[in-house]
């Protein structure tokens, strides 16, 4: 999901004078094409094999000549799905999911045409052939996105964005894009609602080009791409839409941040009342069928998790008695859904009279908040921090998830003494159960200030799916195959 939930204003795309998509979004759409392509070849093959070459010894003619046709029929059906559209190029998820609605579509099309023609086409070989190319063509466009992420990470391949909007908004979007430069926007210049306006010549780093009437101006003189507007009640409908008429010009694009927070896509949707766009929000999922899915899905890992992972247990229990004699486990008190304690284990990775030696590091604490962090804790033995290098000190909490204490995927599990000083909105998070990994895992671990990890908890409370705990899943192994923020 991209920084900005955007609600584009003006389709630009069917007008004279549209700006064309950046030189590397040309480039990575033709790549797209190509691996499309190739991967519906590859498919198409693979059918042909499984259906015909193994078992009869021989290919049809009219089934060789689909598969010379799939790679056409396949990039039409994914352009009619949007897959070639360069605003979903690079973050979230709707880039993917084009490429899925392709390949139903395509398959739906099939299928109508057999029926309709009274064509005789072999299921095995449609059932073999279209979901083989969409997990091709899926694997490759993965693969794309990385490089692209990589070479985001170096400054190219950006969007040009002017912020709209009051000083700590627009520096708040400032921070979080230089962090998160895989979202593919750079903001080049800032128009500041307010007396911030007269006050400021630039924001973090960011030139100032005045106020909310300069904005066209701004635009030309940077060579911006985007307008990404904030939250403001100066910036009423009125202003936005002749905001929108002046940018159309230049067929710059024109995104707006509505006033929620961390609200994910799937939770809005805009219902139009007596011509009036309104965006309806829906409560989260904290509930009902699918929490039992989840609960279930958790369990079922988790055991599964303790069979395979076994040996290594074993490993890791030999290696902390051997370094000084302790005990392997390290048990904690620790807050769980609803306000309720439990039992947290871990493998010890400090000293045995770590708690009692923490009153004398308390003022090298280097975290924020009711957090305290150290990233070189004298108290840590030299296998824990290679426990702790790698999260492998976290593994036992697989025996929390099989009885039920915590989840696979959710907040920190925090520790008594950090509840009693949470205000009323910092509960929030107390709504379900904690997570072995989360959003603070996969977003840079300690490496995050104790207002971030709080604030992607609150994300993830308000905006849980399914879909979301698998994502966090495949992003954790990332997160600590590289190690990093883990100390």
């Amino acid at each position: 999901m991209s920084v900005l939930d955007p609600v584009v204003l003006s389709d630009r795309r069917a007008r004279v004078g549209v700006r064309e998509p950046a030189g590397w979004a040309r480039s990575y759409l033709r790549w797209a094409a190509l691996a499309d392509c190739v991967c519906s070849l590859l498919g198409g093959g693979l059918a042909l094999y499984v259906r015909f070459v193994s078992q009869e010894g021989f290919v049809p003619a009219s089934y060789l000549a689909f598969a010379v046709a799939l790679p056409a029929l396949w990039c039409g059906s994914v352009a009619l799905a949007g897959g070639y559209e360069a605003r979903f190029i690079g973050a979230g998820s709707d880039e993917f999911r084009r490429v899925l609605n392709g390949a139903v579509g395509l398959a739906a099309g099939v299928a109508i045409a057999s029926y309709a023609l009274k064509l005789d086409f072999a299921r095995g070989y449609v059932l073999v052939a279209l979901p083989s190319t969409a997990a091709f063509d899926l694997a490759a466009r993965y693969r794309l996105r990385k490089r692209l992420h990589r070479l985001r990470s170096l400054g190219s391949c950006m969007q040009r964005v002017v912020a709209v909007g009051h000083a700590p908004a627009v520096a708040d979007l400032i921070a979080t894009l230089r962090r998160d430069k895989f979202n593919g926007l750079s903001v080049v210049g800032a128009c500041l609602a307010g007396r911030s306006m007269l006050m400021l010549s630039e924001i973090e780093g960011v030139p100032v080009f005045g106020g909310l009437g300069n904005v066209p101006a701004a635009v030309s003189q940077v060579g911006a791409d985007t307008v990404a507007v904030l939250s403001c009640p100066e910036m009423n409908g009125i202003r936005l839409r002749e905001l929108a008429w002046e940018l159309e010009e230049t067929g710059t694009d024109l995104c707006v941040a509505p006033a929620l927070i961390d609200v994910a896509g799937p939770r809005t949707t805009i219902r139009p009342v007596a011509g009036l766009p309104l965006l309806q929000l829906d409560h989260p999922q904290l509930a009902g069928g699918k929490q039992v899915i989840k609960a279930v899905f958790d369990r079922l890992a988790a055991g599964l998790a303790l069979v395979v992972l076994a040996p290594v247990f074993v490993v890791i229990a030999v290696a902390i008695r051997l370094d000084d004699r302790g005990p392997v486990f390290f048990m904690q008190t620790r807050v769980g859904r609803d306000g309720q304690a439990f039992r947290l284990f871990k493998f010890r990775t400090m000293v045995v009279d770590a708690e009692q030696r923490k009153q004398e590091l308390e003022a090298l604490n280097e975290a924020a908040g009711v957090l305290f962090k150290m990233r070189k804790d004298p108290r840590v033995t030299k296998v824990g921090a290679a426990l702790r290098r790698w999260s492998l000190d976290e593994l036992p909490q697989l025996f929390n998830v099989v009885l039920g204490d915590m989840s696979m995927v959710g907040p920190r599990p925090a520790l008594p003494r950090e509840v009693a000083r949470y205000g009323d909105h910092m509960r929030r998070r107390l709504v379900v159960k904690p997570g072995i990994t989360g959003l603070w895992q996969v977003s840079g671990r300690s490496g995050l200030s104790w207002e971030e990890s709080f604030r992607l908890d609150l994300r993830y409370v308000d905006n849980w799916s399914i879909m979301l705990d698998l994502q966090i899943l495949w992003k954790t192994f990332s997160a600590v195959t590289h190690g990093s923020g883990a100390y």
